[in-house]
């Protein structure tokens, strides 16, 4: 018997027997796309993690914690990696994942990265739904293996729900609970799941169908969650609470309200570049056709939308603070990748981006991740180079406690006006944002207020799109930019310095990229700017 082999009974030694199978008594299938740009790293021997690649282990032994951050610690123990081998539909393709399995489970997994109940459930769903892949075929001793590994971690998650975490993973953590349960036909086990399942869908998705996190991206992948727990439950026979149905036909349309013209996302609070294909496929599974909604209420955003134009605002105060750090280094709380982003926009003409955030790097080193974060890197004011909210390793410290929204529409103009105190702290500050879009869409003013006793200087940002050239005017008092589609529009502004600066966008890989700033010195409690396009005549 290998020492792999033996490694996994042992874990199961000592406790009530479970009846292990020769393979999973359901079928199950992946639903989603891997990318094979990733698969070639992957045969390369680099596991790359939300844009930082770094060498997969080579050795049982270095499967421990200095293999990197827990992040990438968490994608690396998670397996969700399959998806991307398995896109290539390769022998080699095939054979390297089960290379790289028979080192994980030779290593023993120390790391207590690799039993947090989120990686535990996400691995136990990338082991069934790339079974046929990964192990169907493979020779007997690395199948059972898997099989005495995939009951001992099914069997300690499901004693352990529901999971601490308070975002995606409690729902990663009890998706995997449930496929384990159905493909050991472990009826216990399934009773417990489905007792927990409504309360975690009512805790993770808001009532106006945002995710509690805040964010486009984790929002897209809980709706995936929620599709697979679907299928799974009317695959194995077994009636969906009500909530699921509830939850797919809320969370479908609020995802809409983030997509640009060119059918991404908007870059907040963690979001990362996702293929518009992979998007429209996630919402035709979802079943859900609602429209995109203007406002969520609860997560607190706002879409203006006029002629062409459209603008996408987060007006919502951020998640609260629960919890420390799991073990392992795995924040618990729903502010974990939350950004100091507060009343920051973006804004799209037809399939142009023209302002953005500049996007994130969650499983990058802290230096880089929190820049990334950072109130400078998202197109809002940025009071005495201080951020919005206090950035922490696991998630936020001091953050704005109050945010309002309010809108006015007439005659198809719309008008946004917001505030929050995430300086009350420190500098006893409110920051007040007004938004006017014209009904052409053409016009797109605003106005950004600090109110404070004893004014600081600040330094209100947009941020553009790597495909847009900014040209700055002789006088200094505006900015050119021309979009991809030749079309041209001018940025104003007065009560502070006009300057174009570097900046980057992070959605896939970091891109160059460019700023308009505007800076007003202390005592200026006050910037106006507008965005208008210009006329072909001027242009």
């Amino acid at each position: 018997m290998s020492g792999w082999l033996r490694g996994a009974r042992r874990t199961l030694s000592g406790l009530k027997p479970i009846r292990v199978p020769e393979a999973p008594s359901r079928a199950f299938r992946d639903l989603w796309p891997g990318d094979v740009a990733r698969a070639g790293k992957l045969m390369e021997g680099e596991l790359e993690v939300a844009g930082t690649v770094r060498p997969l282990p080579d050795d049982p032994s270095a499967f421990g914690p200095g293999a990197g951050g827990p992040a990438w610690r968490a994608a690396l123990h998670g397996f969700a990696w399959l998806r991307d081998l398995r896109a290539l539909g390769t022998d080699a393709a095939r054979m390297h994942a089960r290379d790289i399995t028979r080192l994980w489970l030779e290593s023993g997994t120390t790391d207590p990265v690799a039993i947090a109940p989120e990686v535990v459930g996400a691995r136990l769903s990338a082991w069934l739904g790339h079974w046929d892949f990964l192990a169907a075929t493979a020779e007997d001793g690395l199948r059972r293996a898997l099989m005495a590994r995939l009951a001992a971690d099914a069997r300690g998650l499901v004693a352990g729900l529901p999971a601490e975490a308070r975002h995606r993973g409690a729902l990663v953590a009890l998706k995997g609970a449930l496929a384990a349960a159905v493909a050991l036909e472990e009826e216990p086990w399934l009773t417990r799941c489905l007792k927990l399942l409504p309360a975690e869908i009512d805790r993770q998705i808001l009532p106006d169908g945002a995710q509690v996190e805040r964010s486009p991206g984790i929002l897209l992948l809980a709706l995936q969650d929620l599709i697979e727990i679907r299928n799974l439950l009317h695959g194995a026979g077994i009636e969906a609470p009500p909530h699921l149905a509830h939850a797919l036909d809320r969370a479908a349309p609020a995802l809409r309200l983030f997509r640009h013209g060119d059918g991404g996302l908007a870059a907040f609070n963690g979001t990362r570049e996702e293929a518009a294909s992979l998007l429209d496929l996630v919402l035709t599974q979802a079943q859900a056709r609602g429209r995109a909604p203007l406002i969520l209420g609860d997560a607190g955003f706002q879409r203006l939308q006029a002629g062409r134009t459209l603008v996408i605002a987060d007006c919502g105060t951020p998640p609260p603070r629960n919890g420390a750090t799991a073990p392992g280094g795995l924040p618990r709380g729903a502010d974990r990748l939350h950004h100091a982003g507060t009343l920051s926009f973006e804004m799209s003409i037809g399939r142009d981006r023209l302002i953005i955030n500049c996007g994130a790097a969650p499983a990058a080193e802290g230096a880089w991740r929190d820049a990334l974060r950072a109130t400078a890197a998202h197109s809002t004011l940025t009071l005495a180079d201080t951020n919005s909210s206090e950035l922490t390793e696991d998630g936020l410290g001091r953050r704005p406690e109050h945010v309002e929204a309010e809108r006015h529409e007439a005659s198809g103009a719309q008008w946004l006006e917001a505030t929050h105190d995430g300086w009350k702290k420190g500098f006893n500050a409110i920051h007040r944002r007004r938004l006017y879009l014209a009904e052409s869409g053409d016009d797109l003013r605003g106005e950004d207020i600090v109110e404070a006793d004893d004014l600081p200087a600040f330094t209100v940002r947009f941020h553009l799109h790597p495909a847009v050239t900014a040209t700055l005017a002789e006088d200094g008092g505006s900015v050119m930019l021309r979009l991809p589609s030749g079309t041209a529009w001018r940025l104003r502004a007065r009560g502070g310095k006009v300057s174009v600066e570097d900046s980057v966008q992070v959605f896939g890989e970091a891109r160059a990229a460019t700023q308009v700033a505007v800076a007003a010195e202390a005592g200026s409690g006050q910037v106006q700017w507008a965005i208008g396009r210009v006329a072909a005549t001027e242009g």
